[in-house]
């Protein structure tokens, strides 16, 4: 038998992923593939115009149409329902919001009816007869723009300006004054990108007017979060709501903001006298309704650096650009200020953060939410500080990143930095990419007339939110801390089933918790089955459960790890008593006949099934002492969090923090003007490895979302708000023809702030953006040109170098010698 003392450590081991037979033999269960009895079809009929007045919405031609079964309004549903819940404070929290557009259309694509058929076609043909009479008006489309209040978007609100708040540390002013450089930076901007999960949104809603329960068929993300918005908007308690999911085809945070979507095809369940109603979303409807990241502009940003160049202050003006209507928002106005210094030691900074509405798509969670914008920032902000002190790159980082010996490292906010060590990160991506070799070869190309750069990109994947920091934008939401539930038992056959509260989308929850569970029990993983997908009454869940904020690592496996030692202390127990021994006498392992429980002094043995049976159906074998062993435990992880200080915005707001550091290596084709990588290599560290493979397959995840965002995917609206990037031939996402070959490489500085000292990570696609804009910086900054963009294609290049529109150095970027 082996024993506790030869524990496999099944933690670290490269599995195979369990997901993988299921998934390669098309075996996946995704909400699509779900099939009911009379189920019907519900297809939108959306807003052509940003930003218009609803004179009329005509849908008696819809309904005329033999297999149309009903049709929705936003009129209609306004008496039935509540606004939906606004996070923010006055005046955000008097805006009205409802998932069918009521007296305006706010951005192209809104819902402004509905139509529910017998099948997709007919629904499709249906919706094409709704006649809708529009007013235009005059549409917001830049946040800055918005800020005039000469359009106001919300008339409730009365303003365009949904939050605004200075976050200030130090001494800022006596910083400026002291320092040798301070270097003036005019503009930056992060563009509205989103994500392009292989499935889209899918919904399935059933309104049983039997008990008057809702049960939802889905695949958001985040389901704890979106039963409680529901359950509001509806007028129907929480326990009446059940929400499934099961196989989920990519969400990078996209697919937490469907609840709207969900609310309408509950309505329509519930009009058509109880029959299943399915919206499977498709492509463009995605493009242009369903989330955007956050798009962020940067103002009058000053740093002051000493003779050495190191940063010591920095003060800044950001904007951000949320869309038509707040919904998750604005909880983007403080989460990027977990990562409120990035990778860097300055104590000394004011960033003044204002949100406002425009009339684009509502923005959401996308991979990085809000921190990936503010890193790039300062990415942006050190690169340019580097390049115009001529200090080099490398070098800049090294004299200005958090030291090893520094961690645990409070920044000037309150946030902890677990661990870290971006100087040996540095070091491992500079041998791997063969730093000094590129050097030579860029200076032989830069003497050939190339532009060639190497760019360095640092980004901090923080883990586990804090929901307290909601209060900083709110002082009455009713959210802080954060939490995550699992349950472990061994069922009558000796079976041991693990069920969590996480929506996996491909990071291998299913593999990595039997990891876990098996070092626990000291059995293998493929004797532990893990039950996939989200569900409100069969798993154990909490108000903060679902997959996000690269939580799973820390939370989920958290959860997994207490409520596995709650049933092994059952099991130990149970067994010392039916053995006839103590408690300290049983070992764990597995025997001849599979897993067992064994007395180390006489040799006897209980098998999984035989303490299985004696709680389930021998149980008049036990004594009264030992009926409270059920063998089915419950455990509810609670992160150590504290409220944050609301009035000075300060506290830790986040778990654990991973990190990624990636060099590029970037030439622009001086004819064509086309960016092409030579050379790429990612590293990351996201303390103890749970499944190498698996981190592995994240990071190319996230580096191949984020170079996509860098060089090819752009949300651009014209002027009057038309969205011309709705589809795959003007939004153009990355695939693996033109993904460049990636080098990769690892490091491990354990978290003291878990238990098996791992870090949330999956979140790292901001690197790229930042590293790519560096490349792009060291290439073109012999020609005068600074990059003041996020997204950086062959055509703004273009614009750049031969038509000189705005983007020239002496223009943006002024620097202020006192040495």
């Amino acid at each position: 038998m082996s024993s506790d003392n030869a524990n496999q450590n099944w933690v670290g081991k490269p599995l195979p992923r369990k997901e993988e037979d299921r998934l390669l033999r098309g075996r996946g269960r995704f909400a699509d593939d779900i099939k009911m009895r009379e189920m019907l079809y519900l297809r939108f009929v959306r807003s052509p115009y940003a930003h218009a007045r609803l004179l009329s919405v005509d849908v008696s031609a819809a309904e005329a149409l033999p297999g149309v079964i009903c049709t929705l309004t936003g009129k209609e549903i306004e008496p039935l329902t509540q606004p939906f819940i606004e996070i923010g404070p006055d005046p955000a929290a008097k805006i009205r919001d409802f998932p069918l557009a009521v007296e305006k259309a706010h951005y192209q694509g809104e819902p402004v009816a509905a139509v529910v058929a017998e099948s997709p076609a007919i629904a499709d043909d249906a919706a094409e007869l709704v006649q809708v009479e529009y007013e235009a008006l005059e549409p917001v489309i830049d946040a800055e723009q918005a800020l005039n209040d000469e359009s106001i978007l919300h008339q409730s609100a009365g303003t365009n300006k949904v939050w605004n708040g200075v976050f200030e540390y130090g001494d800022v002013e006596q910083a400026l004054r002291d320092a040798a450089y301070v270097v003036n930076i005019k503009h930056l901007h992060f563009h509205r990108f989103s994500s392009t999960p292989l499935e889209n949104n899918v919904v399935i809603a059933q309104w049983d007017p039997k008990d008057d329960r809702i049960y939802f068929s889905c695949n958001n993300s985040f389901p704890s979060f979106a039963i409680q918005f529901l359950s509001a908007h509806l007028n129907v308690h929480i326990d009446r709501i059940r929400v499934q999911t099961a196989d989920i085809g990519g969400s990078f945070g996209i697919k937490i903001t469907s609840y709207p979507q969900m609310a309408v095809c509950a309505l329509a369940s519930k009009k058509a006298g109880g029959r299943p109603i399915k919206w499977v979303e498709t492509r463009s409807e995605h493009m242009t309704s369903s989330a955007h990241g956050n798009e962020r502009t940067f103002r009058d940003t000053r740093v002051a650096l000493d003779k050495d160049g190191v940063i010591i202050g920095i003060s800044s003006r950001h904007i951000d650009d949320c869309g038509a209507y707040p919904r998750y928002e604005p909880l983007g106005c403080v989460i990027w200020s977990q990562v409120y210094p990035g990778v860097y030691r300055f104590k000394n900074a004011r960033i003044d953060f204002t949100q406002a509405v425009t009339n684009k798509c509502p923005v959401g969670p996308n991979r990085g939410y809000s921190r990936m914008q503010h890193l790039w920032f300062l990415e942006r902000v050190v690169d340019v500080c580097a390049h115009e002190l001529g200090i080099p790159a490398d070098e800049m980082r090294l004299r200005n990143y958090i030291r090893r010996e520094e961690f645990p490292y409070t920044t000037p906010n309150g946030c902890v930095y677990d661990s870290g060590d971006y100087p040996k990160m540095l070091a491992l991506a500079k041998d791997l990419i063969g730093w000094d070799e590129w050097k030579k070869k860029q200076d032989e190309g830069r003497n050939q007339g190339r532009w060639i750069g190497i760019g360095i990109g640092t980004t901090l994947d923080s883990g586990t939110n804090n929901f307290g920091q909601s209060q900083i934008i709110n002082p009455h939401a009713p959210f802080s801390g954060n939490s995550q539930g699992a349950n472990c038992k061994l069922d009558i056959y000796g079976e041991v089933v693990v069920a969590v509260g996480s929506c996996p989308q491909g990071q291998g929850h299913e593999t990595t918790a039997a990891q876990v569970v098996a070092d626990v029990l000291n059995i293998s993983p493929d004797l532990i089955t893990v039950r996939t997908g989200f569900d409100t009454e069969r798993n154990v869940h909490t108000g903060f459960s679902g997959t996000y904020a690269s939580q799973f690592a820390v939370s989920g496996l958290s959860a997994v790890h207490g409520a596995a030692q709650k049933l092994k202390a059952e099991m130990r127990r149970l067994a010392a008593f039916v053995l006839e021994t103590n408690e300290d006498d049983i070992e764990f392992g597995t025997g001849a006949e599979g897993p067992e429980l064994r007395a180390k002094t006489s040799g006897k043995s209980i098998n999984y099934w035989g303490l299985a049976n004696i709680v389930n159906v021998n149980s008049a074998v036990l004594v009264p002492e030992m009926h409270d062993v059920t063998l089915n435990c419950r455990y509810v992880w609670r992160a150590p969090f504290k409220v944050p200080d609301t009035q000075k915005k300060y506290g830790n707001l986040t778990m654990t923090y991973a990190s990624q550091l990636h060099i590029a290596v970037v030439e622009v084709n001086r004819e064509t003007y086309i960016p092409k990588i030579l050379d790429y290599v990612a590293i990351d560290d996201c303390g103890t490895v749970i499944n190498p493979p698996i981190v592995e397959g994240q990071v190319y995840g996230a580096t191949a979302h984020g170079i996509g965002a860098a060089l090819m995917e752009n949300c651009v609206y014209d002027e009057v708000g038309n969205m011309l990037t709705s589809t795959f031939s003007d939004y153009l996402p990355i695939t693996a023809v033109n993904m460049p070959k990636l080098k990769y490489g690892h490091i491990s500085t354990p978290s003291p702030h878990s238990y098996s000292g791992a870090k949330g990570m999956g979140e790292g696609g901001a690197a790229p953006i930042h590293t790519i804009s560096a490349a792009l910086q060291d290439a073109l900054f012999g020609e005068g040109i600074f990059i003041e963009q996020s997204f950086n294609n062959p055509d703004s290049l273009f614009r750049a170098l031969v038509a000189k529109q705005g983007s020239q150095l002496g223009q943006l970027v002024r620097v202020e010698r006192r040495v």
